[in-house]
């Protein structure tokens, strides 16, 4: 079983910036971040594959970019102009194989890590 370790989180006033990374025990073609607020589902947030494709939730797109760093199997969330509803916690997330758009099909998740924003 992959392991993930997780780190970035934290809390900032709107507007502010914080970087999650990921650091898998292996490298992995889906690698990516989900999130998931307070008496919500979970929901994809963005995703990157082995090429460097990328896809993104519309609520983030123009203010997060993910990255990825094969040799150090690691994955990294910028998180730019933030705002309140980004307040979640955010689950690193990769898939061995299998994965479209902001799904995969056999997900593991990571610990995860509380992003809290204020206005």
């Amino acid at each position: 079983q992959v392991q993930l370790v997780e780190s970035g989180g934290g809390s900032v006033q709107a507007g502010g910036s914080l970087r999650l990374s990921c650091a898998a025990s292996r490298n992995l073609y889906c690698m990516g971040w989900f999130r998931q607020a307070p008496g919500k589902e979970r929901e994809g947030v963005a995703v990157i594959v082995g090429n460097g494709r990328t896809s993104y939730a519309e609520s983030v797109k123009g203010r997060f970019t993910i990255s990825r760093d094969n040799a150090k199997h690691t994955v990294y969330l910028q998180m730019n102009s933030l705002k309140p509803e980004d307040t979640a916690m955010y689950y690193c997330a990769v898939d061995r194989l299998i994965c479209s758009g902001l799904w995969f099909k056999n997900p593991v998740f990571g610990q995860g890590t509380q992003v809290t924003v204020s206005s």
